[in-house]
C-alpha cells in the first residue's frame, strides 16, 4: 500500500532539497589581475639639428673647350701627352708655319716699300713749298704732292695692319691650351690638314675640361622651392634675398657614404620649368684630389630649414592607425598611451617628430605587437635604436636626453 504525502509537504522537502545542494556548492572565484607586459622603452634623442633635400645631380666641368686652329694648314707637330693636365697657354699643337711667314714677309716689304715712297714724297712736297715762293711751280703742284703725301701715309698704314695681320696667323700656327685642365685624345694626327674654326666649323684637334672646381647640376621641385624662398622672406636663413644667400650645399658620389664634398650653391634660374616643375640649380665645389669627374651622376644635400632642435626616434618605433602616424608612449602611471604624431626629415638614420611628442617622455621600442592603448607595461629603458654619430651642426645648448645612462 502505497502512502503519498501531502502536496504542501512534498513542495517544501524538493525546495529544501535544492537550497542544500546550493548551499554546498563552492562560490565562483575572481580571475586574477594581469601581469604588467614586459616592453623596452626609449627617451627621444634631443638634437640641433638642419632639414635636408637629397637631389640627383650630374657632375660637369666649369670649362669645357673644343680646341680648332684659328688658321688653316697643315699639322706639323702635337706636344701634348693624351689625357695628361696641361696650363692655360702651353703650347698643344703645331701647323706648318712657311706659308704664314712668307705672306708675313711679303707684307713687311709692302711696308718698306711705301715707307721709301711717302719719304720721297715728302721731299718733293718739301721742294714745292719752297719754289712755289719763285714761282717756279704752281699752287696746284703744292696740293697734289701734299695729296700725294697723305695717300702714301695711308698706304703705309694699311701695310702696317697687314703685317700685324700676317704677324698673328703665324702666331696662330702655334695651337695654345685656352684654359688650364685634362686634355682629352688628340683627333689630327701630323700631315693632315687642319681647317680653321670659321671654314666649315673647322677641324677639332682635341677637348680640355678644367679639374677643379667642379659643377653639379640638379633640378629642384616647386614645392621645396616654394618652402625655401618662404623661410628666407621670413628671415629665417639669416639673410635678405635669394640673390644674396650664400646657400651651402654637399655632394657625394655614387661610391661614397654620405656627403663628404662641401660647396656652394651660385647659380639658380630664372623660372620654373613649366613641364616638369622643376628649377634648374647648380653648385660649384673644390675638386684638388679630382675626385669629381665631368659626367657622374651624384646626390646633393640642399638645407631647406634653418638650424633647429628636434625630437628623433627610430623609424621602427612608428605605428600606423588608419593612415595616421602613431607613437606608443608609457605615462607616469605606466600606462601605454596612444599619440598620434607628425613625422619630419630622417637625420642620421633618426626620424624627426614634429608633433605629438615632448622631451622626456619615454617611447615603447620593443613589444609593440603585444601592446594597446590603457594596458600597464613593465618598462625597461634602453637607448633609442638606431642612433649614429652627431655630425651636424650643434647649438651652444644641445642636450640629449640621457635619463637611461
Amino acid at each position: 500500500m502505497t502512502h503519498q504525502l501531502p502536496l504542501g509537504i512534498g513542495s517544501a522537502l524538493i525546495l529544501g532539497f535544492c537550497l542544500g545542494m546550493t548551499g554546498c556548492a563552492r562560490a565562483p572565484v575572481g580571475a586574477p589581475a594581469a601581469a604588467p607586459i614586459p616592453v623596452t622603452v626609449s627617451y627621444p634623442v634631443e638634437r640641433y639639428v638642419t632639414d635636408y633635400s637629397v637631389f640627383t645631380a650630374r657632375i660637369a666641368a666649369v670649362d669645357s673647350v673644343d680646341v680648332k686652329a684659328h688658321v688653316w694648314g697643315y699639322l706639323d707637330r702635337v706636344h701634348f701627352k693624351e689625357g695628361a693636365l696641361v696650363k692655360k697657354g702651353d703650347v698643344l699643337c703645331e701647323l706648318d708655319p712657311r706659308p704664314y711667314q712668307a705672306r708675313l714677309n711679303q707684307a713687311k716689304a709692302k711696308v718698306r716699300q711705301a715707307e721709301a715712297q711717302l719719304k720721297y714724297d715728302e721731299a718733293e712736297y718739301r721742294r714745292n713749298l719752297t719754289l712755289v715762293r719763285t714761282e717756279a711751280v704752281s699752287r696746284q703742284d703744292v696740293e697734289k704732292s701734299a695729296a700725294t703725301v697723305g695717300v702714301d701715309r695711308a698706304n703705309l698704314a694699311a701695310n702696317k695692319a697687314t703685317v700685324a695681320l700676317r704677324q698673328l696667323d703665324l702666331e696662330y700656327t702655334k695651337i695654345l691650351a685656352p684654359v688650364s685642365g685634362r686634355v682629352s685624345r688628340y683627333v689630327g694626327t701630323v700631315c693632315n690638314l687642319i681647317l680653321a674654326g670659321d671654314q666649315g666649323g673647322g677641324t677639332l684637334l682635341t677637348t680640355i675640361m678644367s679639374v677643379d672646381p667642379m659643377y653639379a647640376y640638379f633640378d629642384v621641385d616647386e614645392l621645396t622651392l616654394q618652402r625655401v624662398r618662404k623661410l628666407i622672406r621670413e628671415g629665417k636663413f639669416h639673410f635678405k634675398s635669394a640673390d644674396e644667400a650664400v646657400v651651402p650645399v654637399s655632394l657625394g658620389l655614387a661610391s661614397e657614404e654620405g656627403f663628404p664634398h662641401r660647396g656652394t650653391i651660385n647659380f639658380a634660374d630664372n623660372q620654373v620649368n613649366a613641364k616638369t616643375g622643376t628649377l634648374s640649380a647648380r653648385g660649384v665645389f673644390p675638386n684638388k684630389d679630382e675626385a669629381l669627374t665631368p659626367g657622374y651622376f651624384a646626390r646633393v644635400r640642399v638645407p631647406i630649414s634653418p638650424p633647429h632642435t628636434a625630437l628623433l626616434v627610430s623609424e621602427r618605433v612608428l605605428g600606423n592607425d588608419q593612415g595616421q602616424k602613431i607613437l606608443y608612449v608609457v605615462n607616469d602611471k605606466n600606462e601605454v598611451v596612444s599619440r598620434p604624431v607628425r613625422v619630419g626629415a630622417r637625420h642620421e638614420g633618426l626620424l624627426a617628430i614634429e608633433e605629438g611628442l615632448k622631451p622626456g617622455e619615454r617611447v615603447i621600442v620593443n613589444g609593440l605587437q603585444q601592446v594597446r592603448a590603457g594596458a600597464t607595461v613593465e618598462p625597461k629603458l634602453v637607448e633609442m635604436p638606431g642612433r649614429t654619430p652627431k655630425s651636424e651642426t650643434r647649438n651652444p645648448k644641445e642636450t640629449q636626453m640621457t635619463k637611461s645612462q
